[in-house]
């Protein structure tokens, strides 16, 4: 099977058949938990120690952003709660409302009427006295519709342009609908997300790589159409030539960096977060981790980002059925994918974009989204396959 599979073109990977009918209920992961509240509390934290003193300048409450990221924290515990105990084949039946009430919210964030304009971007519904931002809600959206979408066309992703053409569109659309914002970062995050889905899935790596040269001209037609684009691009080649205007945030972050060294200047001891680095509590947490905890506390923080990532990738191998693996998958790709590109983005390894660090930023909507992905992931984990499997092809390698 194997051989038949890369002589066609794709990577049949080892998973176990979707006829398997064994059917265990056990608990959740709990190392996925654990991983999950430490890097919210993490998060809580250093959005306290980098908003106390913005928020005490423009709101006279040093503790307005601790006590909104705590209110959604607390709602997203709930949600992932109510998510780890919830049969996860519900949301096989919720894919196709979600999309298209997501793609509703997407719409309605575009007219003045109801979308909220901030910083040159309307990506924001006002609900009363709480902001929603529907992008977030896009992210999963789309990984429900692809893991239903594979679920029940695994060979059909194989056969031909076709089987890769659906989910494409779908994602387009929503991309488009995005741009309309504008929202780059989350248009990337979607769509590198879905090819390692695809990619997962089975599809031919000629197709992908055609999407990929497909993709390639429209992105750098939106960067070189875009005069803030254009000019973040040539930020990233140049930091250095205009530190005071254009490269002011990037360099903000090194120095951030680089005053953190080892062990970090102490917590709350952080100098960036005087008015210096902009988005010190939303984009680029992490860069002041790393002047407050230094190298070691941002190490830990991105390991324990990539403890997360590795366990959703073995909760999906051990998934009973084919959405479960799917969708465990999507889940740790979309958060795998946006804690790279914020990491590369507030190091200078990539222009800027807005992006939050998943569980850690401050913002609602990415709290709430990913605790919930998170408490799908934990009842992934307790509905697993009885016994031990096999993952080799006739190599007898068994693990449980």
């Amino acid at each position: 099977m194997a051989r038949r599979g890369l002589e066609a073109g794709t990577l049949a990977l080892p998973w176990p058949s979707s006829d398997d009918r064994g059917r265990k209920r056990s608990g959740s992961d709990g190392s996925v938990l654990a991983v999950a509240v430490v890097l919210a509390l993490i998060g809580l934290v250093m959005v306290y120690s980098a908003s106390a003193v913005v928020a005490g300048n423009r709101f006279h409450d040093s503790i307005y952003f601790l006590k909104r990221q705590g209110a959604w924290l607390a709602l997203g515990f709930v949600l992932l709660h109510v998510a780890s105990r919830l049969d996860y084949e519900v949301w096989r039946q919720l894919a196709l409302p979600i999309l298209a009430v997501t793609t509703v919210l997407l719409i309605a964030v575009l007219l003045p009427s109801l979308g909220v304009v901030a910083k040159g971007a309307r990506r924001w519904l006002r609900l009363g006295p709480i902001s929603l931002q529907p992008a977030e809600v896009a992210k999963l959206a789309v990984v429900l519709i692809l893991a239903r979408y594979l679920a029940k066309r695994e060979g059909q992703v194989t056969e031909g342009t076709t089987g890769v053409l659906l989910p494409v569109l779908v994602v387009g659309l929503l991309g488009g609908l995005l741009m309309l914002q504008p929202d780059l970062g989350t248009v990337v995050v979607i769509g590198l997300a879905t090819l390692g889905l695809l990619f997962l899935g089975g599809a031919r790596l000629t197709h992908l790589a055609g999407l990929v040269l497909l993709a390639l001209p429209v992105g750098a037609a939106l960067i070189l159409g875009s005069s803030y684009r254009r000019q973040r691009l040539m930020t990233f080649l140049e930091p250095w030539k205009d530190p005071t205007d254009a490269g002011f945030q990037v360099t903000q972050s090194y120095l951030a960096f680089g005053s953190g060294g080892l062990f970090g200047v102490g917590l709350g001891e952080g100098k960036q977060k005087l008015f210096f680095l902009p988005e010190a509590h939303t984009d680029f947490v992490l860069a002041l981790a790393g002047e407050e905890l230094g190298l070691v506390g941002t190490v830990t923080i991105m390991v324990l980002f990539a403890i997360l990532v590795l366990k959703g990738f073995q909760i999906a191998g051990r998934a009973r059925g084919p959405f479960g693996r799917y969708l465990a998958l999507g889940i740790a790709l979309l958060i795998g994918v946006q804690v790279l590109l914020n990491a590369g983005v507030v190091t200078g390894l990539l222009p800027t974009k807005g992006l939050t660090l998943p569980l850690v930023s401050y913002g609602g909507s990415s709290l709430v989204t990913s605790l919930l992905g998170i408490g799908i992931l934990l009842s992934i984990s307790r509905d697993r396959r009885g016994g031990r499997q096999t993952i080799g092809c006739g190599d007898g390698i068994r693990v449980p």
